[in-house]
């Protein structure tokens, strides 16, 4: 028995060589889901922070009897609450498009959704695209609601 070898407890090279091959292909047919699924979740954070930044300027023009502008910068990509100079950054991964009336309008640069002391506005949207996923966050010229429409 001196000439036999016991077999040593391990893995053998191969037996790695092909548990690494099946996990290089579960990540690279995995990766892709996860990407779509962050980019779905920065269009739907972002149409979330639209809508409380529309809402916060309706209710500002409401409790200061005053009236109230949302503005929005395309070119640059990102958006103005009232009483504020902070920017607030809109992904560069989306795109994003403004419907507005033409005396709101700032060029191709941007524009501005106003809000009343009543409550209205002049009305607006916002819409969002990533991919095939799109979100609108339409504001109501006469009530000046604000709501997010989901068109995936």
């Amino acid at each position: 028995m001196a000439g036999r070898r016991t077999p040593a407890g391990g893995f053998t090279i191969l037996e790695l060589v092909v548990v690494l091959a099946v996990l290089a292909l579960v990540v690279a047919l995995a990766a892709p889901r996860f990407a779509r699924g962050i980019q779905a979740a920065a269009l739907d954070s972002t149409a979330r922070e639209l809508l409380a930044g529309l809402k916060y300027t309706r209710s500002h023009a409401v409790s200061e009897h005053d009236e109230a502008v949302f503005y929005l910068n395309l070119e640059d990509r990102w958006f103005r609450l009232p009483g504020s100079d902070r920017r607030h950054g809109v992904p560069e991964n989306l795109d994003m498009e403004l419907v507005t009336v033409e005396s709101e309008r700032d060029g191709e640069v941007g524009g501005a959704i106003r809000f009343f002391p009543d409550g209205s506005s002049t009305g607006g949207r916002v819409s969002l695209v990533v991919g095939e996923r799109k979100r609108h966050v339409d504001v109501d010229w006469m009530g000046g609601r604000v709501r997010i429409l989901d068109e995936s």
